[in-house]
């Protein structure tokens, strides 16, 4: 075995003691095999030009349902609550689905696994516009499915691009590929809307997606490679057929690891807001414009809904504007500032919450402001995606004990909005507290037995037992 061993595992090679049993009733790990593997940079850029496309109609698809929500509702003819549910299902299913496509990208071809998410949630997407209003439950269960494809792109993507560039030039890609994120979304609000007043029908916005998607598929089998895993951080060699921890140990490390689960914990408040302000802030903002007098309510499809168009467009200017100055405040002040990154994404989520409860407050009272407040909102959350579900909606109950009227309807929906200016706020806390864990697990991760607990959490023949003992110790090791 190419690494350090105990006296029961000897180490072939000069100075080992080659043909030594490894002791009675214990084998030795499967030795590691380096495998060279290298790419021309160019390679490395299309791929990466390839994967940030399929970033964007994977967003796309997150959205395009809102774009199209007040039509879906009048069809299927289901209130806030249930439309809730629609998100609600996605976003679970995604989160029930990540940390098992993430465990096959680790340890199968990840390149297969993309495909196959790209292929279920095309699927899913393009069936769910042939559903009928009678059988309003095979829609959600086709937005769960398109959740459970996201999965699979959403874990994996990052960790090839990972793996095709280094440092700066990483720093750099990522940056790139998360701007998707808000362009994608955005664009998901225009497309659904758009398409909607240009056929007369939403269904066709979601039978539009899948002819993009199978480009996206296409190119993702020609241009993009499956790099081993490491293969950037090991100059092109990548270890194949070393011993691999289990699921369950991988979790157990992480949960020891204090700035991944503060960071985790900030990202999921992030997460929480997002996907309520993606999901629900055209309809707020189309039933404020009601409240105003400004635009008739809809009661039959297609439901002309402008504010879809306007946010989407607004999504997109904050998010590519969030992103750079997320991604540049992280290359100017890690540098000098120990924990720069979550102390940015504090200082972001931190002052969105004011912004968002503006936004809200703000609503019935002029509508300027409110987009103003809602945009400097968007673009401050924005910057967290270079450097880093759903909301449980609570309208329908205040609405029970109201009179039903727009006013009522748009005064439960702002309420149920307000707590995320609240969670935006703990999730800044979260990465405060991940500023004071951060450059020691950074200074632990680096330490020759990278990625691990250290020596005082385990002794050596676990080490030797899981394979983890680096073939340089083994260099500074006595015969």
């Amino acid at each position: 075995m190419a690494g350090g061993m105990s006296a029961e595992c000897p180490e072939p090679g000069p100075g080992g003691l080659q043909g030594q049993s490894p002791g009675p009733g214990r084998q030795c790990p499967p030795p590691i095999t380096p495998t060279s593997w290298s790419l021309p940079p160019w390679r490395a850029y299309v791929a990466a030009a390839v994967l940030c496309y399929i970033n964007l109609l994977n967003y796309m698809n997150w959205f395009i349902i809102a774009g199209v929500l007040l039509d879906i509702q009048e069809v299927f003819q289901i209130s806030d609550n249930h439309a809730g549910l629609l998100q609600t299902v996605f976003v679970s299913c995604l989160l029930l689905s990540a940390p098992v496509f993430g465990y096959l990208g680790d340890r199968h071809s990840r390149k297969a696994t993309m495909s196959f998410g790209i292929l279920l949630w095309s699927g899913a997407g393009l069936s769910s516009s042939f559903i009928s209003p009678r059988y309003s439950w095979l829609f959600f269960l086709s937005r769960g499915i398109v959740g459970t494809g996201s999965a699979s792109y959403s874990t994996i993507a990052p960790t090839v691009l990972g793996d095709l560039f280094v440092r700066d030039q990483r720093t750099r890609v990522l940056a790139v590929f998360y701007i998707f994120i808000p362009v994608g979304s955005g664009l998901g609000y225009v497309l659904g809307s758009a398409v909607t007043m240009l056929t007369g029908n939403w269904r066709w916005a979601l039978r539009v997606m899948p002819c993009l998607e199978a480009v996206a598929l296409i190119l993702l089998i020609l241009l993009v490679p499956d790099p081993p895993r490491g293969a950037a951080e090991t100059q092109g060699e990548g270890a194949v057929g070393g011993f691999r921890s289990s699921w369950c140990e991988d979790v157990r490390y992480l949960g020891k690891n204090w700035s991944f689960v503060w960071s985790t914990l900030g990202v999921t408040a992030m997460a929480f807001v997002t996907g309520a302000l993606g999901f629900w802030a055209p309809k707020f903002l189309l039933e404020a414009r009601v409240v105003h007098g400004l635009q008739p309510p809809c009661f039959q499809e297609p439901c002309s809904n402008p504010d879809s168009l306007i946010f989407g467009a607004l999504t997109i200017m904050t998010g590519v504007i969030g992103v750079i100055l997320g991604a540049e405040a992280s290359r100017r002040y890690k540098k000098v500032i120990p924990g720069a990154e979550p102390l940015i994404c504090a200082s972001s989520l931190l002052a969105t919450a004011p912004c968002l409860y503006l936004a809200l407050v703000l609503a019935p009272t002029t509508l300027l402001a409110s987009y103003v407040f809602l945009g400097l909102g968007e673009l401050l959350l924005s910057c967290n995606w270079a450097v880093v579900a759903d909301i449980l909606l609570i309208s329908s109950v205040l609405r029970a004990r109201r009179p039903d009227s727009y006013l009522q309807r748009f005064r439960s929906l702002q309420q149920s909005f307000l707590c995320c200016a609240f969670v935006i706020a703990l999730g800044g806390g979260c990465f405060l507290l991940t500023a004071l864990y951060l450059e020691r697990d950074e200074t632990r991760a680096w330490q020759p037995v990278t990625g691990t607990p250290d020596s005082n959490d385990v002794d050596s023949n676990d080490l030797e037992r899981q394979g983890l003992l680096s073939g340089a110790g083994a260099s500074t090791e006595e015969p």
